[in-house]
């Protein structure tokens, strides 16, 4: 027996286009309780989103300051030169500790030929330098890691405020169902629906908030790392003086 044709193509075309209408339907329809989740976890989603634009571009610029800096010190040009490339240049976490360094240096240096004190009689305070480094280095870091927390945040409580919006309307959705005594799918399926769009939407800005965070935490964990190496080198530069002067 041949199947007529115009039996056959109706049945293809049922769902395209649909789910991101119906997904709209669902949050249009859903209660006051579900609307306030949503409308808090957009809210968590956009602030972090604006903190991974931010970061990228603060980490993206100091990553490119850095490589010139390191390349200038270690080409051999002298402290002072240094200093007023680090003062005109754009600022980053490792101009910013060299300025420390400079500056403990210049006072020490100012103080001991006031003192009349020619820097053979006691011996040069290299541990001051490394401390004022040092200090400003966890400045920095503190400084790079301002506003991460709340990705954090985001990452660990949003999934938890999208279950309760997804609680809530199940709950309501079966307080229906006693109230009509209809438990059909029918009836069951759009209550469910607009709860799990809470937990969808409780993943959605959990997981990039989640995978920023520990980027620049890894970010964070690499500029620190280069601070150290070139603080070391820095005071093994003023020892190297010291011992030859």
């Amino acid at each position: 027996m041949i199947v007529p044709v115009e039996l056959v193509l109706p049945v293809i075309p049922l769902t395209a286009g649909v789910f991101d209408t119906q997904v709209l339907k669902h949050v249009m329809l859903a209660g006051p309780i579900v609307k306030l989740v949503l409308l808090l976890l957009i809210g968590f989603s956009v602030v972090s989103w604006a903190i991974i634009f931010l970061k990228f571009r603060l980490f993206k610029g100091i990553e490119r300051n850095q490589a010139g800096f390191a390349r200038a010190f270690a080409e051999g040009k002298s402290m002072s030169a240094l200093y007023e490339q680090a003062e005109k240049g754009e600022k980053s976490p490792l101009t910013e500790v060299f300025r420390a360094g400079y500056l403990e240096l210049t006072r020490i240096q100012r103080e001991r030929g006031e003192d009349g004190q020619g820097g053979r009689t006691s011996p040069f305070p290299v541990e001051n330098v490394y401390r004022a480094m040092i200090k400003t280095t966890h400045e920095q870091v503190g400084g790079m890691e301002d506003l991460l927390p709340f990705l954090a945040t985001t990452g660990s409580a949003t999934p938890f405020i999208g279950l309760f919006g997804t609680v809530w309307g199940i709950m309501n959705a079966f307080s229906g169902i006693a109230t009509t005594g209809n438990a059909t799918l029918a009836t069951v399926a759009p209550g469910i629906a607009e709860a799990l769009v809470a937990t969808a939407a409780g993943l959605a800005a959990a997981i990039p908030s989640v995978m920023g965070y520990n980027y620049f935490l890894t970010r964070i964990r690499t500029v620190h790392t280069r601070i150290d190496s070139f603080t070391a080198e820095f005071i093994n530069f003023l020892e190297r003086k010291v011992d030859k002067g």
